[in-house]
């Protein structure tokens, strides 16, 4: 069986969102928490927004410094853990 991945945009109580793309929910935390470890950040999730389209995310700065959206993991930002 063939788990489908999906996008996330988590909003936070900082300047900064966070897009990723998951097998689920939990999985999608785990990668927030993941990520934080490398940015240490200290935010709250003030929303998380399930099958984000991305087409609708700032063109003039998110939409430009994406990484790959159709493959588990963080592409906003950019980032390599």
């Amino acid at each position: 069986m063939q788990t489908l991945l999906t996008r996330y945009w988590f909003i936070t109580n900082i300047q900064y969102n966070f897009g990723l793309t998951a097998y689920s929910i939990e999985d999608a935390r785990k990668l927030i928490d993941e990520a934080n470890k490398t940015f240490r950040f200290k935010f709250e999730i003030i929303e998380i927004i399930e099958n984000i389209d991305i087409s609708t995310l700032d063109e003039n700065h998110i939409l430009p410094n994406i990484g790959a959206p159709n493959f588990r993991g963080v592409w906003y930002p950019k980032m390599n853990l």
